[in-house]
């Protein structure tokens, strides 16, 4: 298959920024990533990034609406044609269905769900010492998490797109798994 559409799921922490250049760099494909462009935004100082800022400060998540735009936008762009990783996209059922309904009639190919228990996440968070990682809002991030994008799971796996992978272990173990559910899938 030469064109890839793939989303790696997990939670903050998991290792998907890392796991999404090795996957990137192996297949070619644009790695989009939702996190990155707003951490941009709010570097920049943009209307959209002063948003951003104080809902992602809170431990919350930026309104499925503004994301879903964002991400329209962005795969409408010349370096999407050969494939992309969405990466922290979609969180949420709502832009799940506005990304079905956008790429319809096979929007991802294979949907990655890298799993790490809350406690890993949570010590590899405190540890990178972003501003936004107070162990309140990562608290509150873990909640999220589990109430809003979970559920994606069953949404990708009812598609017949899902793969679980054990985020435990070096980067290049991790990798090699990734590789071999979506190699053994597609």
């Amino acid at each position: 298959m030469s064109t890839r559409r793939l989303v790696i799921l997990g939670k903050q922490g998991a290792g998907k920024g890392t796991q999404c250049e090795l996957l990137v760099e192996r297949y070619g494909v644009a790695h989009i990533s939702t996190g990155d462009m707003l951490r941009a935004a709010v570097a920049a100082g943009t209307e959209l990034g002063r948003q951003a800022k104080a809902v992602m400060d809170a431990g919350d998540l930026v309104s499925d609406e503004l994301i879903l735009g964002i991400v329209a936008e962005r795969l409408t762009e010349p370096d999407t044609a050969a494939g992309f990783l969405l990466d922290g996209f979609p969180r949420t059922e709502t832009q799940a269905d506005g990304l079905f309904a956008l790429l319809a009639p096979n929007a991802v190919d294979r949907a990655i769900d890298l799993d790490v228990p809350d406690e890993v996440v949570t010590r590899r968070m405190l540890e990178r010492g972003r501003a936004d990682d107070t162990p309140e809002a990562i608290s509150r991030r873990l909640e999220l998490y589990e109430a809003e994008t979970a559920p994606l799971r069953k949404l990708f796996a009812d598609q017949g797109v899902l793969v679980t992978v054990d985020g435990l272990g070096t980067p290049a173990e991790v990798h090699g798994r990734i590789v071999a559910a979506i190699e053994a899938t597609l």
